[in-house]
């Protein structure tokens, strides 16, 4: 995976070089004091992941990604741990504490490998029809055209289908997006994600499936832009 890191302190992109050389899987292409520098070389180059502080002077790591349309993975490299949720509302991969130790670091890199290779896999295209959720020891073949909508609850993902029956799996939320062709479903909250061509109506707080009301996340109401 093609990386880059972005900390306005020097020292800290010392600490994230030295532990990315030792990870056999992550090339460090570029490091960034200047977050604005970063966007430029965003715009021109790959890039499959960021290393990227939270507190900088002139933009915060947080405002950073939520002005990337289609940003890469993001894994935040911070002394602060108050910003952990709003992290995670934006689909980081980790959120590493400094000083975070190598084998920490390196738990957060094997997600985000994790992601990558199942993004990446052969099959993962639009023209998918079906995916194979794990129900207990099972694995159910679940066909894309009879989901209605998924909601992560809890420790569980759950799948509402056609004909009122659901499908609850330990598969995360953000696992369940990257299966899924992005022409046919779309996020819309932190906890949901809806089937496309199942959403009957909708407004700027809400959309209905059926009988059912799905919350529009702040973080997410850009990507209802294209139904207005």
């Amino acid at each position: 995976m093609i990386a880059i890191a972005i900390d306005d302190e020097p020292i800290a992109l010392d600490v994230v070089k030295s532990h990315a050389a030792k990870v056999p899987f992550i090339e460090l292409a570029e490091t960034f004091t200047n977050a604005f520098d970063a966007l430029t070389y965003l715009q021109k180059n790959k890039t499959d992941l960021i290393f990227l502080d939270i507190k900088m002077p002139d933009i915060s790591g947080i405002d950073f990604l939520s002005s990337i349309a289609n940003p890469p993975m993001v894994i935040f490299t911070t002394a602060y741990s108050e910003h952990a949720v709003k992290s995670f509302e934006l689909d980081a991969i980790d959120y590493l504490l400094k000083p975070f130790s190598l084998p920490r670091f390196l738990k957060a890199c094997n997600k985000a490998h994790e992601l990558y290779v199942l993004r990446n896999k052969p099959g993962s295209t639009d023209e998918v029809t079906s995916v194979f959720i794990k129900d207990g020891y099972e694995q159910i073949k679940v066909k894309l055209n009879e989901i209605l909508f998924i909601e992560a609850a809890g420790n569980y993902t759950k799948i509402y289908l056609q004909g009122d029956s659901t499908l609850s799996t330990r598969i995360t939320i953000t696992d369940m997006l990257l299966m899924l062709p992005a022409k046919k479903f779309i996020r819309t909250h932190r906890a949901f994600i809806v089937a496309r061509d199942k959403i009957s109506r909708f407004d700027r707080a809400q959309i209905n499936i059926n009988e059912h009301s799905i919350p529009i996340g702040a973080t997410y109401a850009q990507c209802m832009q294209e139904f207005y």
